[in-house]
């Protein structure tokens, strides 16, 4: 029963968010054709003023009325915890739908990522009372794993639909990252520690990397040419926060600030001929190495 009402919850949330207004006539539509209506017309006065109370004690979201038109609509919370509520809503309302989907499930190819849920827990216990962690660390660079490794955890971050925690390493000090999928053996330690000022937002420690990896050099400005139909791409699903664009007759050129990492030639070799370097210098270089360092791999088609 409480799991049911969760999902009535996140399927209001979601409703009124993919609506952006909406009066209480189509909410009710959209909630006859629901699974969760049996077989009401609409929403119950009182049961929908629960439910808005439930959402915002729960979600610290609130469901707003604009007394001259009627209409429900979202205050947004941009914030970090905004953030964090979006995601948890959107995971939630996916698997909502995919649960109502059973009877298609043969017509629906999921993608196979490694599971961080057996570290994800006592990883957030962690970082909340400040206790580090020590496990064995299995990174695809290495044959043999590093053990016994001891973290202060700070944050955690997803990319590419990987978790990863960064923290001081304390044998040498240094900030690392670790994917929570290469991680065994995980103990919460019950000593404690004091995260170093500034190092407890991710926003912050990752505001000029593209993906995981962070440099100790300075941030360049990046220009990429760009072909006109990715392009369209760039502009729906962005590289980095800091991306502008030039529009030209045939391309256009991307602007960005960001430290060179392997990260970011790998993601730039992904576009193929569509996508061309035109600044840092040092960048051009890294990436023709790389082109260069996979034809040597067809020595008989130069």
């Amino acid at each position: 029963m409480a799991r049911d009402l969760l999902n009535r919850y996140i399927w209001l949330v979601d409703t009124i968010r993919r609506h952006g207004r909406i009066t209480r006539r189509t909410l009710d539509e959209c909630w006859a054709r629901s699974p969760y209506s049996a077989g009401e017309k609409g929403i119950p006065r009182r049961t929908f003023y629960n439910y808005r109370q439930a959402v915002e004690e729960l979600f610290s979201i609130t469901i707003n009325c604009d007394t001259t038109t009627y209409e429900y609509y979202i205050e947004e919370d941009n914030g970090g915890a905004g953030r964090i509520t979006d995601w948890l809503l959107d995971a939630s309302a996916t698997s909502n739908v995919l649960q109502g989907s059973r009877d298609v499930a043969s017509r629906i190819m999921l993608e196979n990522t490694p599971s961080a849920r057996e570290n994800l827990a006592p990883i957030i216990e962690a970082i909340r009372f400040n206790h580090p962690l020590r496990f064995d660390y299995h990174p695809y660079t290495r044959v043999n794993p590093s053990r016994g490794v001891e973290v202060e955890p700070y944050f955690l971050r997803i990319f590419r639909q990987l978790w990863y925690v960064t923290g001081r390493n304390v044998a040498d000090g240094k900030m690392k990252t670790y994917s929570l999928d290469r991680i065994s053996g995980l103990r919460v330690l019950t000593t404690t520690f004091s995260p170093p000022a500034g190092c407890t937002d991710p926003e912050i420690f990752f505001a000029d990397s593209f993906g995981i990896m962070v440099t100790k050099g300075e941030p360049h400005e990046v220009r990429l040419r760009v072909e006109p139909r990715q392009a369209k791409y760039f502009r729906a699903l962005p590289l980095h926060p800091s991306q502008r664009e030039e529009v030209g007759d045939s391309y256009s050129i991307f602007t960005y600030r960001l430290l060179l990492t392997s990260d970011f030639v790998s993601e730039i070799l992904r576009y193929g001929s569509s996508v061309s370097v035109l600044a840092p210098r040092e960048l051009r270089t890294m990436v023709v190495n790389a082109l260069r360092e996979a034809l040597a791999n067809y020595p008989a088609e130069q």
